[in-house]
């Protein structure tokens, strides 16, 4: 039985890989901030699914939390999902430096030096591989979560490039506004945006597993969010500046 582990596994979308995996078939290691919340999780999925579900807590934003699911990757899983991640409230220069550390360390770091701990078993074995959630906004010049994500986007790419096995393989996943928890978190006030813009978690997991088969390198679920990434290729990033800075 193949193994994944999924960080952030508690809420939106690494709750949504954790309800896919463990519905085709995946033992789970679970891991999140909150223990008693990953406990809730995995007994949730063990009893609907009958898979084994391991639990993990661990703080991705410390060296102590990386260095333990680092620890538990390099005993070999087939599947990581990196997902741990968090948004700020307020604007880029009106964050407090400290909180802009623990972006990079989470979103950056973090997803370093996992798919690095998780890599070498999943090349020994010659299939499998990691899928490295970022966003839409990683097209987008917007403060520090925009460049964390933009980051993953091109390392998740750069080791597509240098993995000579072909059935190892490593993603990008790039969704637009999901419908979790994460904006109410982060305070975020999400009432300006269409309702025709937001998608379900669940859909866009079934979309990055489509695309993770298929050995897309970056993903970027739904046609609507598709056009927003090629715009914001393309377009001359001094228009996509003043746009940012005139709605924030």
């Amino acid at each position: 039985m193949p193994t994944a582990l999924i960080t952030g596994a508690t809420a939106g979308l690494g709750a949504a890989f954790a309800r896919r995996l463990a519905a085709d078939g995946f033992s789970l290691v679970l891991v999140a901030r909150d223990g008693k919340r990953l406990a809730d999780a995995a007994d949730a999925l063990h009893r609907r699914y009958g898979v084994a579900c391991e639990v993990l807590p661990a703080d991705l934003a410390t060296d102590e939390g990386m260095t333990a699911a680092e620890r538990r990757l390099r005993e070999g899983v087939d599947l990581l999902v990196n997902n741990a991640g968090f948004g700020h409230h307020g604007k880029a220069l009106e964050v407090p430096i400290a909180d802009e550390i623990t972006m990079l360390r989470l979103h950056c770091e973090a997803v370093l030096r996992l798919t690095m701990a998780a890599l070498p078993a999943i090349r020994a074995r010659g299939r499998g591989g990691v899928i490295n959630v970022a966003s839409v906004a990683a097209f987008l010049p917007y403060g520090t979560y925009s460049a964390s994500k933009a980051w993953v986007v091109n390392f998740s790419e750069s080791l597509t490039g240098h993995i000579p096995e072909p059935r190892v393989r490593v993603m990008a996943l790039c969704p637009g506004f999901v419908r979790t928890e994460f904006h109410e978190r982060a305070e975020l006030d999400m009432s300006h945006i269409p309702e025709l813009l937001w998608l379900s978690a669940d859909r866009v997991v079934r979309t990055a597993m489509r695309d993770f088969a298929r050995g897309v390198p970056v993903s970027v679920p739904d046609i609507r969010y598709k056009v927003v990434a090629a715009i914001a290729r393309y377009a001359p990033r001094r228009l996509l500046r003043r746009d940012i800075v005139r709605d924030s």
